[in-house]
């Protein structure tokens, strides 16, 4: 268990102990939330940085902006004073800006006036405009918070957002000081944000996360990934509406740390740069940061220093929170940065969704990321069982380690209800006080979803001890299985491709694929199923890899084609090589399958 003895060196700021109870629980002190979290920073560190932004856009070149704790807490006040003028309490607040800072204040802020924040993004970012729409209709903000800067695009998206009120825009830049705020009492099962899920298999859906649950599930990720000296700062590209980027301003707030944030574009035009930060960092302290598999692989094959140039990664914690997570991104990170650096138990796979804040598990922190092989067929049938790494039918799973304290997750029979035995595949089913309080205005699905109900118990050994018989458990979609004690996440139901009775992971199939052809974009693959005569198809759909443009695709072709028959017993329907960019993503860079199937079966990818 870590100790928690680390987390006191400043009186007055939280102490991660008065969050846990007598048998060392996660127990929310009422009262405590991510503004007076703040006013604690405000009043013990007030003059210490609390967030910087590394500004890559148009002639900037890495330009940094900060706010110190103070700086932050007089801004928030100006923009809730603001927010209060034009909204009623519970009313939802959409922001709709750039990633930076202004962000960043924008989303405390909201919560600060006692309003619910509705964080997204400003129109300007391509290919999800339709999951704004989505959200904007099913939120439907009174008031939307942007910058003036994006102003002008969120009007226009907003003018084309028929059939629904139109909300009060309210320019960040154009908000002065002002003494005019009226303090708000922020109770533990108030709704504090929206969370919007990815949509990775179906449309956005808002998570009503409150203000237990994002405490909760702070001081959850704080304990397991080690977080508890303050000296631990992050850095972070992620987007500021997605839970991950969120967690990574979250996090400071609990005890006065700080967070370097610079814009997902900015990470992918260079991917040195995240890189560079982190080795920056590295000069205050362990620096955290958390990223999908695609972006790990890509900073190992775009992000290597210049010759000659000093990086320092030895104090690096890298949480890689894909589902499922993929030992190759691991692999190919360690061996293009082990040389600088880098330690050995640098790398926290973990397991996350937007329904349980965020965290879920990961493995210990002296622990080393690692691989088990389980045999595909076995896989197909629903159990896990290992074989060596060399097997013919050996598939690579990362563990996810343990489950946060005060968090429970079962593996179930998604269509009995019952908990299914280690080295069992099935549902994953969470509980916990971090679990939002439902989907907003979706009271079916949340029934559906949020209140599970076990139908029976594993006589030993069951990974529900400590649960009432009768409590409600979160459905999660996604399949995994218990082994040795560690939680794998193998894949997700709706993505899972059905053909003759037989199920397939499509992640595997796809592997196949990329590693049949050099015509194949590594990590830019899709497999899903479409309607046939008789059985269902199998569709691969490829991004071309660099160089490959004048290569004459119909040899790769047949290469993908025997590859998936030789390892799958699959005759593939349609091989479709796209252009790069082609094959949608969701906004945290996830493949978005689902998406990718609908613009097939659409006509939209062209070869």
């Amino acid at each position: 268990m870590v100790t928690p003895a680390r987390s006191v060196p400043h009186d007055g700021l939280l102490r991660i102990e008065d969050c846990l109870d007598a048998d060392g629980r996660v127990v929310v002190p009422a009262g405590v939330n991510l503004i007076s979290l703040i006013d604690r920073n405000i009043a013990n560190v007030g003059d210490a940085p609390a967030y910087r932004f590394l500004d890559y856009s148009g002639a900037n070149d890495g330009a940094v902006t900060e706010l110190t704790w103070r700086q932050l807490g007089d801004r928030m006040r100006a923009v809730a004073a603001r927010i209060q003028q034009v909204a009623e309490r519970g009313d939802r607040v959409a922001i709709l800006a750039p990633q930076g800072l202004d962000y960043v204040t924008a989303f405390f802020a909201v919560i600060k006036a006692g309003t619910i924040a509705v964080p997204l993004f400003a129109p300007e970012l391509q290919g999800h405009a339709q999951r704004l729409d989505i959200a904007l209709r099913d939120s439907q903000p009174s008031v939307v918070v942007t910058t003036a800067s994006a102003a002008a695009g969120v009007a226009g998206f907003l003018a084309d957002l028929h059939g629904v009120p139109t909300p009060r825009v309210v320019i960040l830049d154009e908000i002065a000081e002002t003494d005019e705020f009226e303090p708000v009492e922020l109770s533990l099962d108030d709704v504090s944000h929206l969370q919007y899920t990815s949509g990775a298999t179906r449309a956005p859906a808002g998570v009503e996360i409150t203000h237990r649950a994002v405490g909760t599930n702070l001081i959850q990720m704080i304990l397991a990934i080690d977080l508890l000296d303050r000296k631990v700062h992050g850095v972070s590209w992620l987007p500021l509406f997605h839970d991950m980027g969120l967690s990574m301003i979250g996090f400071p707030a609990v005890y006065g740390g700080h967070s370097t944030l610079m814009s997902p574009t900015a990470f992918l035009r260079r991917p040195h740069r995240w890189i560079k930060a982190l080795s920056d960092g590295a000069r205050e302290g362990r620096v955290v940061t958390a990223a999908p598999n695609f972006a790990y692989e890509y900073a190992a094959q775009r992000g290597l220093p210049g010759p000659g140039e000093h990086v320092d990664l030895s104090k690096a914690v890298l949480i890689l929170g894909s589902e499922p997570v993929s030992i190759d991104a691991i692999t190919a990170f360690n061996a293009a940065f082990t040389r600088y650096g880098l330690p050995p138990n640098a790398f926290r796979p973990s397991y996350g969704i937007a329904e349980a804040t965020l965290f879920v598990s990961t493995i210990a922190p002296h622990a080393r990321a690692a691989a088990v092989y389980l045999d595909r067929d076995a896989l197909r049938d629903g159990r896990a069982v290992a074989v060596p790494a060399g097997a013919a039918d050996a598939v690579a799973h990362v563990s996810c380690g343990q489950v946060a304290r005060s968090q429970w997750a079962v593996i179930v029979d998604p269509d009995t209800g019952t908990e299914l035995p280690d080295g069992h595949i099935g549902e994953i089913w969470l509980h916990g006080d971090n679990i939002g309080r439902g989907y907003w205005g979706r009271p079916d699905e949340t029934r559906r979803v949020f209140a599970a109900t076990l139908t029976s118990r594993l006589g030993s050994g069951s990974h529900a001890e400590g649960v009432a018989a009768d409590a409600y458990w979160l459905r999660t979609d996604d399949l995994g299985c218990y082994l040795d004690g560690e939680l794998y996440v193998t894949g997700r139901r709706a993505d899972m491709i059905v053909i003759a009775g037989s199920q397939h992971y499509p992640q595997d199939i796809e592997a196949t694929a990329e590693h049949a052809s050099t015509m194949v974009r590594p990590g830019h693959v899709t497999a899903f199923s479409v309607p046939g005569e008789g059985e269902p198809g199998l569709v691969i759909v490829a991004e071309r890899a660099s160089g490959t443009a004048r290569t004459e695709p119909a040899p790769q072709i047949a290469a993908i084609h025997a590859a998936v028959q030789a390892r799958h017993g699959l005759s593939v329907a349609d091989v479709r090589f796209v252009a790069a960019g082609a094959i949608p993503r969701t906004t945290s860079g996830k493949l978005a399958r689902g998406a990718c199937r609908a613009d097939y079966l659409d006509g939209k990818l062209r070869r």
